[in-house]
């Protein structure tokens, strides 16, 4: 079973891509103006479709961590928790080096941190 500090950071995760698919796929020329400042504002229209994309797989990385967290047989809850996270993750540093550093900071360090717990509670 995977200890609940983890279980918590999966889950914020998870909220956190819930958040990026609504802001992507729903709030893209509204709100994420005001998250993405450095983008400039007449590309957020033509844009549109590209976003949503983008959106979906974060709906998807959500949904994958969510699945982690209700998996009932411990050994394969912990694998697909890695699996996503390590997902979150590379998606976290190539946005980091791409885009902005925040980036890296927001998605990636999160799930950096529960793959550590969980890797420490397959060892122990």
């Amino acid at each position: 079973m995977i200890p609940l500090v983890a279980k918590i950071i999966i889950g914020v995760v998870a909220l956190l891509h819930i958040y990026f698919l609504w802001l992507e796929m729903f709030a893209w020329t509204t709100k994420a103006k005001k998250v993405f400042r450095n983008f400039r504002e007449d590309l957020f229209e033509p844009t549109k479709t590209l976003a949503a994309n983008q959106g979906l797989y974060n709906g998807f990385l959500a949904a994958g961590l969510i699945w982690s967290l209700i998996i009932q047989d411990s050994q394969w809850q912990v694998y697909v928790g890695l699996f996503f996270l390590s997902c979150v993750v590379v998606a976290g540093i190539y946005g980091g080096i791409t885009a902005s550093k925040k980036i890296f900071v927001v998605q990636a360090l999160p799930a950096l941190i529960a793959i550590i717990l969980l890797l420490t509670h397959l060892l122990l």
